[in-house]
């Protein structure tokens, strides 16, 4: 199992978002993403996304916080636990990112990307601001969600 981070940096009503393009064998190719990674050694959740968002896009985040966190289960994948944070503040300037391209999409926009299915339920929680911190569990057979649980309740799968 592994544990990584995602965050959703917003600014005037869009998200930076990072179009996953230009690293080999990624399971993530041509999809959508917020900015995360995998946690190094002795990192803490908040250790790693500063970390992560400094060398993906070269920000310092300077207000963020702690959302929930997504267990996601494959039938190809190993287990990861992933934890999610949003950000509104932070200085510095965007860089090129290595693993794709980094834009600003508005809000409106945001679910009709190409990404992972379980990726748009936990943006809509990520979108109500006064959502408290979850637990979500994402099931996956290959890129195909079949069981999403919020807080241990089952969702209806559409």
């Amino acid at each position: 199992m592994r544990n990584t981070t995602l965050i959703y940096i917003e600014q005037n009503g869009k998200y930076l978002m990072l179009h996953r393009t230009k690293k080999k064998n990624d399971q993530s190719h041509d999809k959508w993403l917020g900015i995360g990674g995998k946690f190094e050694d002795k990192e803490s959740p908040e250790d790693c996304i500063l970390r992560e968002t400094k060398e993906e896009t070269g920000l310092i985040l300077t207000d963020y916080r702690y959302r929930g966190i997504v267990t996601f289960v494959s039938d190809i994948w190993e287990t990861e636990y992933m934890h999610l944070f949003t950000a509104d503040g932070f200085s510095g300037d965007l860089i090129e990112c290595a693993e794709g391209d980094l834009q600003w999409i508005s809000q409106d926009k945001l679910l009709s990307l190409p990404m992972w299915e379980g990726d748009k339920i936990f943006l809509r929680l990520l979108f109500d601001k006064k959502q408290p911190f979850f637990s979500l569990k994402l099931i996956y057979e290959g890129d195909k969600l079949t069981c999403a649980a919020k807080d241990g309740i089952p969702l209806k799968m559409t």
